[in-house]
């Protein structure tokens, strides 16, 4: 009897059934096990305690189950009989379907003495972690898909987790081969979604000028690659274990033509690119602030153009620079109003908590729901959001145990905002780049805290200092937006007939203009030419609020009035 259900995939959702067998009637374990089946997708049926070998196979015929489990917790010596009996009459017929087992151990070596214990494909005897046991059932869930690989495609792979978000993980180690060795251990692991490549600075400003590296720097901040090559056998090292999808940090020169690479050789899951970053503003290439503008703007619009996912990464670079939270805000819609206007049709929003890192949970949370309240009101039947959550990397010390407990938190606070991937940045980051057993450890610390939020937690966003923050942000960062608007009316005949737009927030010129006055401004940009760096900011109870000469708290409708 063929009772498949078929989700909106088209990928059949497997079925679990279960019972607690002979005369045992300790059944906790096999409904928590049921309970993480369920969460993880699966249709989950439980025949109840004491069933008999009928009841089972009725209910087999009836169900057409893929996993049947069984739970024995008595003496061993029932047990021996008990199985003889099951392995006959149940497990030998149905030798196409999955058996597993929950017992104690003392059953198990007494059922592996008498050749009973090699009929069950997974034997569990209490000492198995939760991540044990979801990563049998994430592998079991693949066997319902053509060829055992799970999705390809970011939009169906988040649909393929629900509800768990996916994970993402950086890594990028000082040589290929190194990467290489360590995306196979990633992959095998099954915790990992999501690989990001990190490339070494030589590989993102000079991939196509390679006559212009500077060797003393190969794999400083990340992985040196040198060619198309390197690439696909990054790319390959993906192909096993829970089959992650690759993506790459976008290149910081000739960033069009890195992305028609990237495309090619690691089928990017999805660009992310900065609006006004990588370029003389922060000096991570020669690029004049304009022009760099134009063409992050023409990368946005070849992956739009292509329906392929993009990201903006714009907002947490102001807060690295310690930008109050109003610029903050308003960065993160002028960059989503960029993506939507330029034919993105699924923008990834990353809110990137803990930046800076003496920003309080509170403000943090009303910050990070400003920006989702902006960004997701350019929403329609054209362009959708997907929240990616991260913990920020200078929020975490050299000190690995509060490292951990900071990670925790972090996600703690994340999954308040419901995010479809979470970046995990791991533990170490603040000391190292981290190796495989550090991404596995801290894939681990943060899927445990995923899994408690799922299962119930309180609801912050109700706050009511979170509401008020949030509330003032909003206003406060439409002031920005609007300010940016007006300067159209301040550009000169010549630099009008410049302009390539007839709209003032992706106009390269204006939005350039916006961060030579100090519309946009960070402290951090004193003394860079291309920035104002004239603003002054503070934290007050765990924001980080605009405040004058004098260390006075402004208003963002003050600061901007100064400038003419």
């Amino acid at each position: 009897m063929n009772n498949n259900i078929i989700d909106k995939n088209g990928i059949a959702i497997k079925k679990i059934m279960a019972c607690a067998v002979g005369s045992c009637v300790h059944v906790a374990g096999i409904l928590n096990f049921l309970n993480i089946s369920k969460n993880l997708g699966y249709k989950t049926i439980y025949l109840g305690c004491a069933v008999g070998n009928d009841a089972i196979k009725n209910a087999i015929k009836e169900n057409d189950p893929d996993i049947i489990g069984f739970s024995y917790r008595l003496s061993p010596e029932n047990a021996v009989l008990i199985f003889k009996e099951i392995k006959k009459q149940i497990i030998e017929p149905n030798k196409e379907k999955t058996f597993i087992l929950g017992t104690t151990k003392a059953v198990a070596d007494t059922l592996k003495k008498n050749g009973l214990i090699d009929c069950f494909n997974k034997v569990f005897t209490g000492g198995e972690s939760i991540e044990d046991i979801k990563n049998f059932l994430y592998q079991e869930k693949l066997t319902s898909i053509k060829d055992s690989i799970p999705p390809q495609n970011l939009l169906n792979r988040i649909d393929f987790k629900k509800p768990f978000p996916i994970i993402r993980h950086h890594f990028g180690r000082p040589t290929v081969d190194e990467t290489v060795d360590g995306i196979k251990v990633i992959s095998d692991s099954g915790l990992v979604d999501v690989i990001s490549l990190g490339p070494d600075q030589n590989a993102q400003e000079y991939f196509f000028e390679p006559e212009k590296m500077d060797n003393m720097q190969d794999g400083a901040g990340g992985v040196p690659i040198r060619n198309e090559s390197d690439l696909k056998r990054l790319y390959q090292a993906t192909r096993r274990g829970n089959w992650p999808i690759m993506r790459c940090y976008s290149g910081t020169n000739n960033i069009l033509k890195f992305a028609e690479v990237l495309q090619k050789t690691i089928n990017n899951a999805w660009c992310a690119v900065p609006l006004c970053w990588y370029n003389e503003l922060d000096r991570r290439s020669k690029r004049k602030l304009v022009d760099a503008i134009d063409e992050n703007q023409q990368v946005v619009k070849w992956h739009a153009d292509r329906n392929i996912p993009v990201e903006i990464n714009e907002s947490h670079h102001w807060s690295l620079r310690y930008a109050p939270d109003s610029v903050a805000v308003a960065a993160a819609y002028l960059a989503a109003y960029n993506a939507k206007k330029f034919g993105v049709s699924v923008y990834i929003s990353q809110y990137m908590f803990n930046t800076p890192p003496e920003t309080s949970f509170t403000m943090d949370l009303a910050k990070m729901l400003a920006k989702i309240d902006m960004i997701e009101s350019l929403h329609d039947k054209n362009f959708k959001t997907i929240r990616q959550t991260r913990t920020g990397l200078y929020s975490m010390g050299t000190d690995f145990n509060k490292a951990k407990g900071q990670l925790a938190s972090s996600t703690l606070l994340q999954m308040q905002v419901e995010p479809q991937i979470v970046h995990v940045v791991a533990y170490c980051e603040s000391s190292y780049a981290a190796k495989p057993n550090d991404i596995i450890e801290s894939c681990n610390i943060v899927n445990k805290v995923i899994e408690n939020c799922l299962n119930g937690c309180p609801d912050m966003k109700i706050d009511k200092n979170v509401v008020f923050r949030k509330n003032t942000l909003i206003s406060e960062a439409y002031l920005v937006i609007e300010k940016i608007k007006k300067l159209y009316n301040e550009l000169s005949l010549q630099e009008k007939k410049l302009l390539k737009y007839d709209d003032p927030l992706i106009e390269p010129i204006i939005i350039a203009k916006a961060i030579n006055k100090g519309i946009l401004d960070a402290p951090h940009l004193a003394g860079i030419g291309a920035g104002c760096g004239k603003i002054n900011a503070m934290f007050f109870n765990g924001a980080n609020l605009i405040v004058d000469e004098k260390g006075n708290i402004i208003s963002e409708k003050e600061r901007l009035g100064k400038i003419k």
